[in-house]
């Protein structure tokens, strides 16, 4: 078997291709849920209906969307430019940790700050903090060749310890009954709600508005070609006159921005504190959206509330018919397989020998 690269890829393969790896998702995953002993036309009828059914369901499926669409960019931007950002988990939680210690200072310099002028700056040191986090990892790869994979992701578990010793120490919340979390931002920082006696909040329209800003940047800027140049081939870039190693720089520090800037919309919208359970993978789950939206800032929305949809419809299927819950995990997993297997079969022709 032998590939070969079409030379014009036509438009019913790319449109063909995203629906045929649905359909293989489906498929696959169906095994599963009949392998658990449960009807698999039913279980998918409740996880739709669990995700996007009713009024309650969208919304916390878009409130849980929200940090994925940020975590999910902040893959995108970086992938873009061939810098490998695994450590998202750790930025979200560098910017939150950030974000409460500006917006938790309930005296001195903070107390005398008005919120319209407190609350861009919790943001601003949530964005700086999951910046310089990736700012190492991204020099050390441009001067010295190291691997940000390695580094990115080391990062994750050094920063969580480092929150778990803060949330035990300087910044424990002394009224949480010894309960391991930060404290409290201010009342006025916090979010206000989209829609009424529900969960989901004003973050949504900063991701929405993040996405779009991403994708100017990218389609219609003179950063976004040299993104787009050294993430196509970084030695010809370079060979051309474009300064990659500053290139990568500038995307280290917009993508850990915007995973830092998840951590403090998610305190600020949803929790108001840190705590070590806040995130249940929201930074890892952003690579697979990144590579779902096949790393288009407006398709990370798309991809996001999908993934957002099946694990908020997943709990739902769980109860109704006793499917595990991890079958959520399983169907993005099978389907970023089958998306990276059709978007490959739609650009190359299988040759037998």
């Amino acid at each position: 078997m032998q590939l070969e690269r079409r030379a014009v890829v036509p438009r019913a393969l790319l449109v063909g291709a995203p629906v045929a790896a649905v359909l293989a998702t489906l498929v696959v995953s169906s095994l599963l849920v009949a392998w658990a002993g449960a009807p698999v036309g039913r279980a998918y009828a409740l996880l739709l209906d669990g995700g996007f059914g009713s009024r309650f369901a969208w919304t916390e499926t878009l409130t849980r969307a929200t940090p994925l669409v940020l975590t999910g960019l902040a893959a995108a931007v970086a992938f873009r430019a061939r810098l490998y950002n695994i450590g998202g988990e750790g930025q979200l939680y560098a910017g939150a940790l950030a974000a409460v210690a500006v917006g938790g200072l309930h005296g001195g310099a903070g107390f005398a700050l008005t919120p319209w002028l407190l609350f861009p700056l919790m943001l601003l040191a949530a964005m700086a903090a999951g910046a310089l986090l990736l700012l190492g990892p991204a020099l050390a790869k441009a001067r010295l060749g190291v691997d940000e994979v390695v580094t990115t992701l080391l990062a994750n578990f050094i920063v969580l310890l480092f929150v778990g010793a803060m949330l035990d120490g300087p910044m424990k919340d002394s009224l949480a009954m010894g309960w391991p979390q930060s404290v409290a931002i201010q009342d006025a920082l916090q979010l206000s709600k989209l829609v009424p006696r529900s969960r989901v909040h004003s973050g949504l329209l900063w991701a929405l508005a993040a996405a779009l800003l991403l994708w100017v940047l990218l389609a219609r800027s003179t950063l976004g070609f040299e993104i787009r140049a050294v993430g196509a081939n970084a030695r010809a870039a370079a060979f051309a006159g474009l300064p990659v190693t500053r290139v990568q720089v500038k995307v280290a520090l917009l993508s850990g921005a915007l995973a830092g800037l998840a951590g403090a919309i998610e305190v600020a919208g949803r929790a108001g504190y840190v705590t070590l359970d806040m995130s249940p993978g929201y930074g890892y789950a952003g690579i697979v959206i990144a590579m779902l939206a096949a790393l288009h800032p407006l398709g990370v929305v798309a991809a996001a509330v999908f993934v957002a949809g099946i694990q908020v419809g997943a709990d739902s299927m769980s109860r109704a018919v006793n499917v595990p819950t991890y079958i959520a995990d399983v169907i993005v997993a099978v389907s970023l397989i089958a998306v990276l297997v059709a978007t490959m079969l739609a650009q190359y022709r299988v040759r037998w020998r």
